[in-house]
C-alpha cells in the first residue's frame, strides 16, 4: 500500500506514533509518505525529522500549517491533493485535528480512503467555549469524510461518540505500543532530582497543578526538588509561576530523549488535565519508573488493576498525597512499577499496533468504492 501520514507539529506523543508506524509499515513492504508543518521545532525535532525523511520512501514534505483553523488550509489540502494524485496514493491518515481535517478533505477530493485519528485533539473541547464550539462543529461535518477513525484509547471513542457521533463501521481502538528495547529498565541518575515532569508546557498537560502540589508539600515541611522537562506556549508563564520558596529547587530543561529525562529524577510526575493514551506515561511504566499520574483520558486503560492509584485531575492535594507516598515508600513504588512494566510488556505491543493499523487500512482499502479510489490500492 502507499500511504501519506498527515500531521501538523512534530511534537510529543503524536508525532512519537507516526514516526513509529512509518517505520513499521516501511519494513513490511509498504510505501509512506509524511506531510507536517514548515515552522520551527527545535533542534531534536529538526533531527528526528530528518531521520524520519530517510526512512520514508515517498519522502517528507513541509507545508505552513497554523494549529487552528485559517484560510491558509486551503493551500494544505491543494498541496496534499496533488500529490495523492501524483503518486498514486491509496491511504491518507490524518493526526490531530488539524492533520486529520487536511487529509479526510484532500483524500475526499484526490479519490483515496481516509483514516483519522484523534490523538485528543479536539475531543479535549467541550461546547461549552466559543472556540469548543467552532472545534466540534467541524469534526461534526467531517465525520462522514473519514473511512475508518483509528483511536488510542476506549476512553477517545466514547468520547468521540458522545460530542461527534457514530464512529465510522471499521472503526477500532489499537491502544499506543512499545518496543522491546524500550522494556529495559531505567535507573536514576546519581544526582537524579525527586521529581521529573516531562511534555508540552502547557496548561492542558497540568505543570501548573504540579507546582500547586509541590507548594502545598513544602508548606507541611516537605520541599521536593523538581525537573520540568520540555518546551512549549506557556513556558514563560510556568517559570513565573514558580512560588519563590520552591525557586532553588526548581529546574527548567529543554526537551531530550524520554530514558535520558526519566533518569533524570526518582518519580515521573505526569499531572495531565486530559490526555488520550500518553506516550510518556507507557515509556515511563516500560522503562519501570516509579510514577505518579492522574486519571485523565486512557491513562487508567495503561495503568489496569492499578488504575486506583491514580489522582483525580486538577486536584493539587491529591496530587501532593500521592507525590508523598511516592517519595517516602520508595520500595513500594518501585514494585508498583515493575507491576505496571509487566503489564505493559504484555498489552502495549509496537508490533501488534502497526499491524493492527495495516489491517485498518486494508479493510478500508477493500472497502471503498471502485469509483472513489480508481485503483490506488495495487
Amino acid at each position: 500500500m502507499r500511504v501519506i501520514q498527515c500531521f501538523r507539529a512534530p511534537l510529543g506523543g503524536l508525532f512519537r506514533h507516526v514516526a513509529d508506524l512509518a517505520r513499521g509499515l516501511e519494513e513490511r513492504g509498504h510505501e509512506v509518505g509524511i506531510l507536517c508543518d514548515a515552522g520551527e521545532y527545535g533542534a531534536l525535532e529538526a533531527e528526528r525529522l530528518a531521520a524520519l525523511g530517510g526512512v520514508c520512501t515517498l519522502g517528507l514534505r513541509r507545508t505552513a500549517m497554523a494549529r487552528a483553523p485559517v484560510p491558509g488550509d486551503v493551500a494544505t489540502i491543494s498541496v496534499l491533493r496533488r500529490w495523492i494524485g501524483r503518486d498514486r496514493i491509496g491511504i491518507v491518515h490524518g493526526h490531530g485535528a488539524k492533520g486529520g481535517a487536511c487529509a479526510r478533505l484532500a483524500g475526499r477530493l484526490a479519490g483515496a480512503a481516509t483514516v483519522y485519528t484523534p490523538h485528543g485533539g479536539s475531543l479535549h473541547y467541550t461546547g461549552r467555549t466559543a472556540s469548543g464550539m467552532v472545534y466540534l462543529a467541524l469534526e461534526r461535518m467531517l465525520r462522514g469524510a473519514a473511512d475508518a477513525v483509528v483511536f488510542e484509547s476506549a476512553f477517545a471513542r466514547a468520547t468521540y461518540e458522545t460530542t461527534i457521533g457514530a464512529a465510522p463501521p471499521r472503526s477500532r481502538i489499537i491502544h499506543n505500543g512499545v518496543g522491546e528495547a524500550e522494556l529495559e529498565p531505567v535507573r536514576p541518575a546519581p544526582d537524579a532530582a525527586d521529581l521529573v515532569f516531562i511534555g508540552e508546557l502547557r496548561a492542558l498537560k497540568g505543570p501548573f497543578v504540579l507546582l500547586q502540589a509541590l507548594e502545598r508539600l513544602a508548606d507541611q515541611g516537605r520541599p521536593l526538588s523538581l525537573v520540568i522537562v520540555g518546551r512549549g506556549p506557556e513556558e514563560a508563564a510556568l517559570r513565573a509561576a514558580v512560588p519563590a520558596g520552591l525557586a532553588s529547587g526548581v529546574t527548567f530543561v529543554p526537551p531530550m530523549p524520554a530514558r535520558q529525562a526519566f533518569a533524570r529524577a526518582r518519580v515521573m510526575v505526569a499531572p495531565s488535565l486530559a490526555e488520550s493514551l500518553p506516550y510518556i506515561v507507557l515509556e515511563a511504566g516500560a522503562a519501570g519508573v516509579p510514577m505518579v499520574a492522574t486519571r485523565a483520558g486512557g491513562i487508567a486503560e495503561i495503568f489496569g488493576p492499578q488504575a486506583g492509584e491514580l489522582v483525580p485531575p486538577g486536584d493539587p492535594a491529591g496530587l501532593a498525597a500521592a507525590i508523598l507516598a511516592a517519595v517516602a515508600d520508595p520500595a513500594g513504588a518501585e514494585r508498583r512499577a515493575r507491576v505496571l512494566r509487566a503489564r505493559i510488556a504484555a498489552e502495549f505491543s509496537l508490533a501488534r499496533m502497526i499491524d493492527a493499523v495495516a489491517e485498518t487500512y486494508r479493510e478500508v482499502a477493500a472497502a471503498a468504492p471502485a469509483c472513489r479510489v480508481g485503483g490506488r490500492f495495487g
